[in-house]
């Protein structure tokens, strides 16, 4: 009996030693030769990727179009329509249209930002390419709490590596302590001897990448920190005070993607690409805008406005047969008319019919192909913007510098920075400086309505920034609200926008967590941490 068992132990022993040299055999078969592993891959690439999605999703129909024009730009009364799709202007409900850029957001930069986070850490080759992944990441997070609150953030991306799959949403607040932590130390981190990451699109071909890139993250701490005015002054004042005299000095600093025409959809001017594919004929600029330009002698306004209709035959191709960029033949769009129907209080055609362009919709104003084009570039983050901060900041604590000169270098620069469109769009120093001049006979000292108000001027074409410096500043400057039929925010200015219908399924218990944060629940009307109802 007991030689037996000795046997039968034995023949255990053998079928186990078997049993891994078979799993070491069928390991090695399994593995694919030539796949591509992390170390394999440069992600210098994925830093391009990140730079030019950030700019907007090339999803046809997707947030650059529905989101960004359809809610956010209308939202400040940048532009207008008279089209039923454009719910911004008169706060119509669109479950769908306002949370298609959470969506984008999370396929089209988030996951590839983590992944660029995830390759580059730890390894002293990317240290540079790491700093900056940490600074983009911010920048996109930042964006989508910005315009929605709470969201998923410390597992937002991870399904690959973690397999999380419905990531929580984070607290808003929790978010941006987080955000001013990582974009503080990653700007401290940037080494001039270090690696010059080659896959950046908007510092690579300057002078010195690396101090552009010190320059761009601590303007970008300032634009966080000032998110937070009015809810927490003493973060916001502990933060400016740490980037002053490191932000950026001239338009040359400025963070431009340049867009290319290619056969690459992510290349190409999303603004452009969407406006032109889904209608081109809907979108006006907003009275507010053209009247506010005119009233002040803005020399932007032949720059940024043309009346333009008319095709040959009704060929596209051969649009406009008529063209005019004069200042003084631009009408803006009032906010909240249709065209169409039989109630005269949202009719333009019986509300204004007096007062109509003879061509009708054809006779407003629409932003000119110096911005709507395909290789028009995108002005993500610049002088003008930091100099008015700079001012908003020193208006407000006496911490910063000279507010009027901060106010007068960011009036200057966000009227020369229209240079980044081509000849086309270039404006004279000694024109911005007759407007500077001008504005100030007219206005006085700066205070804090102008210079938000230039701010909310010189972010056109950022259509999600000048909403939340708009909100962030005590609803500066002051817009008139519509108040059309059906409406849901009851007359008033959106605060947020709506998370997406997906989310209640792919990640309910989440979704209906964030929700119950919310005073009001998931409403355009609901505020966002930092956008406290009482102050400036």
């Amino acid at each position: 009996m007991k030689i037996k068992n000795i046997y039968l132990i034995a023949i255990a022993a053998s079928i186990m030693i078997a049993a891994v040299s078979c799993k070491k055999d069928l390991a090695k078969t399994n593995t694919n030769p030539d796949a591509i592993t992390g170390d394999q891959v440069n992600p210098n690439l994925l830093l391009t990727t990140v730079q030019l999605a950030y700019t907007g999703s090339p999803s046809v129909g997707g947030s650059a179009w529905v989101t960004k024009w359809g809610a956010v730009g209308c939202f400040v009364q940048h532009v207008a329509s008279t089209g039923g799709f454009y719910y911004g202007d008169k706060y119509l409900n669109n479950i769908g249209g306002m949370g298609a850029m959470f969506q984008d957001t999370y396929t089209i930069s988030v996951q590839p930002v983590v992944e660029l986070y995830q390759l580059s850490a730890n390894k002293p080759q990317y240290r540079n390419l790491h700093q900056m992944a940490r600074i983009m990441k911010a920048m996109i997070f930042e964006q989508l709490t910005d315009l929605y609150g709470d969201v998923p953030y410390f597992q937002a991306g991870l399904g690959y590596y973690d397999r999380i799959y419905t990531p929580v949403y984070d607290k808003q607040q929790v978010i941006y302590t987080d955000l001013l932590k990582e974009v503080s130390q990653a700007t401290d981190s940037l080494d001039e001897g270090a690696d010059k990451p080659t896959g950046d699109i908007l510092y690579s071909q300057a002078g010195d990448q690396i101090a552009e890139w010190k320059m761009f993250g601590n303007s970008l701490l300032l634009r966080m920190a000032m998110r937070l005015t009015k809810v927490d002054p003493a973060t916001a004042q502990k933060y400016v005070t740490q980037v002053v005299g490191k932000t950026m000095k001239s338009n040359n600093d400025n963070a431009i993607v340049q867009h290319v025409l290619s056969a690459n959809s992510l290349t190409s001017n999303q603004d452009a690409a969407q406006i032109f594919s889904q209608d081109s004929v809907d979108i006006r600029l907003s009275s507010t805008i053209v009247s506010n330009m005119q009233k002040n002698s803005d020399p932007r306004l032949p720059v940024v406005a043309w009346v333009a209709y008319g095709t040959t035959n009704n060929d596209p191709s051969t649009f406009p047969t008529f063209s005019d960029n004069s200042a003084a033949s631009q009408i803006g769009l009032p906010p909240g008319y249709i065209i169409g129907g039989l109630n005269p209080a949202i009719n333009l055609l019986i509300v204004a019919k007096d007062s109509l362009p003879a061509q009708v919709l054809a006779g407003y104003s629409r932003l000119s192909d110096n911005m709507l084009a395909i290789n028009a570039p995108s002005l993500i983050l610049t002088y003008s913007e930091t100099e008015l901060l700079l001012a908003d900041a020193s208006k407000r604590w006496g911490i910063g510098g000279d507010a009027q000169t901060h106010f007068e270098n960011g009036v200057e620069a966000a009227i020369t920075q229209l240079a980044a469109y081509g000849g086309a769009a270039t404006i004279s120093s000694g024109d911005a400086q007759t407007y500077y001049n001008n504005f100030l006979t007219t206005y006085g000292p700066v205070n804090l309505s102008q210079i938000n108000m230039q701010y909310w001027l010189s972010s056109l074409m950022d259509e999600y920034e000048s909403w939340s410096n708009w909100r962030r500043s005590g609803d500066l400057p002051k817009l008139i609200p519509t108040n059309y039929p059906g409406n849901v925010s009851g007359g008033t200015i959106p605060r947020r926008l709506t998370y997406p219908p997906s989310q209640k399924v792919t990640n309910l218990a989440n979704y209906n967590a964030a929700v119950a944060g919310l005073t009001g629940g998931d409403k355009i009307t609901s505020r966002v941490w930092w956008d406290v109802a009482s102050g400036n």
